[in-house]
């Protein structure tokens, strides 16, 4: 990975130098090997020019590249204002509009194009000079006018395609260079969503590098063989045969050498940024989500690369909030009862299981010391919805329930007035919670509860067979400040008569085909584990719940209390 350090006016300063340098000598340069190379081959391998015409040729190629390389150097020059502006701002440590670092992000990008285009604009002004030259001033006698006008297509086609190749040779070295650059100018990012700019993609990229390193020079060779098979009938085939050996291994070099660079280049664009997308991606794998990809280019690896510093953000919030929700799964399941009380004459077993990290169930002991001798409360509730806010919600209710045992007063009254301080919380929110609170008064034999909108609890009598549900009126907390609950009450208590507090989660729990648990299941294991323990008779409940559930993940909490009277009561 590219580290890029905020850049200071030396930088600036320096990089103002270096890229007019650089781009300077890769531009001028590239096109006078180019020219170099294709005049050599029109002057000693395509037809025999005496040592007058030799140097005749040598100075009009000479001021001709000079003329189009002084018009290309304007014209870079006028579109690369905005550039230079941008420049000096910055080596003196100004800071430039928005209107002109958005022309200067699309002319950065586009720098590689344009002047690919100059360049391939030049090559073809020197086409048709060389055509014009060669055919009409060059020769001293008047040629038949099919000759000319093959001779002169000839060159034109020989020249665009010595451009061509020179020009993308050019541009990919531009590229290179620039990806080094680029993101110094999008300190901000989004070097991948600026419109108004030239994208190669990837495909067309391998099949222009495609053609140039191997189907250009076949094609090229095999009319270059035609048209010398053609002189043969004009000429002495001894010195055609020999030209075109010479043609064949000049061609031969030029082809391996343009070859040699389009596949350095091809490596250095494509390799490479794939190169440290892998060491990047390595480094996630290993834990470190810091691991960002240098967004240096506008192609689709730009974008792959945008994609993956995208993601690395993405895991490192994830992270964070997987352990914030640790953090809160610990803190709730503290606030959950750690171990059942050990009460003289009861039976109790009871659990929580979240679907999520957290969860919105809620279940708790109250023993004598917040009820008074010989009494033990047990409240079971259910949050709207699940996840982080319930949890937030059930930690507030149990503090609320907690706080209001300690005081006197009837049950009624006691969740009438939590269901007041509950209501200011969450009225703007909608947000609610169903309660069951039942205490259980050891020393008169007796149940007492209240139902805030849940589900009754269920009460067994083995000794008769039969089932009773604890009903009561009451809507749930939080929905109305003004709710009015009410407290009943069920005397003489017997051994073996067991109570089951429970939430939704456990009758409403789906299988595949979408059948629900219900509640004659629950009554079912109940009836068939009387005589086992509460403890026994809550994993049964729960083991048959997973099993009927089958592969589903579980849609919501469960929670559940199981409460057997027992002998010595």
């Amino acid at each position: 990975m590219t580290e890029h350090k905020k850049p200071d006016r030396n930088f600036w300063r320096s990089s103002a130098r270096a890229n007019a340098r650089r781009f300077g000598i890769v531009t001028i340069g590239g096109n006078m090997v180019g020219a170099v190379i294709v005049t050599v081959y029109f002057t000693f391998f395509d037809q025999p020019l005496l040592i007058k015409e030799i140097q005749k040729t040598f100075i009009v190629v000479g001021i001709m590249s000079v003329g189009l390389v002084i018009m290309a150097t304007l014209f870079l020059r006028n579109w690369q204002k905005d550039i230079d502006r941008y420049l000096q701002l910055k080596t003196t440590d100004q800071e430039p509009d928005s209107d002109l670092q958005q022309r200067v992000q699309r002319k950065i990008l586009n720098l590689p194009f344009a002047s690919t285009l100059m360049s391939m604009f030049n090559w073809l002004l020197a086409a048709i000079i060389m055509t014009i030259y060669y055919n009409f001033i060059l020769p001293e006698t008047k040629q038949p006018l099919n000759a000319m006008l093959l001779g002169g297509l000839q060159i034109f086609i020989g020249v665009i395609i010595a451009g061509i190749v020179t020009c993308a040779i050019i541009y990919f070295s531009l590229e290179v260079y620039c990806r080094k650059i680029w993101p110094y100018f999008f300190p901000d990012g989004g070097l991948i969503q600026t419109s108004g700019v030239f994208r190669l993609k990837l495909q067309t990229r391998m099949f222009i590098i495609f053609m140039l390193a191997s189907l250009l020079p076949i094609i090229l060779m095999a009319v270059l063989s035609y048209n010398k098979a053609r002189m043969m009938l004009v000429m002495n085939p001894e010195y055609v045969i020999r030209s075109l050996l010479y043609l064949t291994a000049f061609l031969l070099a030029v082809a391996l050498g343009v070859a040699a660079i389009l596949s350095r280049l091809f490596s250095s664009s494509i390799i490479r940024p794939v190169s440290r997308m892998e060491a990047a991606m390595a480094r996630v794998e290993a834990g470190d989500f810091g691991a960002t990809v240098a967004v240096n280019t506008n192609d689709e690896l730009g974008a792959l690369a945008e994609h993956f510093n995208q993601m690395t953000e993405g895991l490192k919030e994830r992270v964070r909030l997987r352990r914030s929700l640790d953090l809160a799964k610990e803190v709730q399941q503290n606030l959950l009862p750690q171990k059942t009380p050990a009460v003289h004459g009861l039976d109790i077993a009871g659990r929580s299981i979240y679907c999520d990290e957290t969860g919105g169930d809620y279940y708790d002991f109250l023993d004598s010391q917040e009820l008074g001798e010989g009494k033990l409360g047990v409240l079971i509730g259910d949050v709207s919805g699940h996840g982080l806010p319930s949890a937030l919600l059930m930690a507030t209710a149990r503090a609320f329930l907690r706080q209001r045992s300690d005081l006197p007063g009837s049950l009624d009254v006691m969740i009438s007035d939590v269901n007041r301080q509950l209501t200011r919380d969450v009225e703007e929110s909608g947000r609610f919670m169903t309660l069951f609170y039942l205490t259980i008064d050891l020393t008169n034999q007796k149940l007492s509860w209240v139902r805030a909108g849940h589900d009754p609890a269920v009460f067994y009598d083995p000794a008769t067979g039969s089932f009773e549900e604890l009903r009561g009126s009451g809507m749930a907390l939080g929905v109305d400040a003004e709710g009015q609950y009410a407290q009943n009450v069920k005397s003489n208590l017997k051994p073996g008569q067991i109570i089951l507090l429970g939430t939704d989660g456990i009758w409403e729990t789906q299988n595949p085909d979408g059948e629900m648990f219900g509640k004659n299941r629950v009554c079912e294991i109940i009836r068939k584990k009387s005589n086992a323990a509460a403890e026994k008779i809550l994993d049964t409940i729960v083991t048959e719940v997973q099993r009927f559930r089958k592969k589903l993940d579980p849609a919501d909490d469960i929670t559940l209390v199981v409460i057997k009277i027992k002998k010595n009561l």
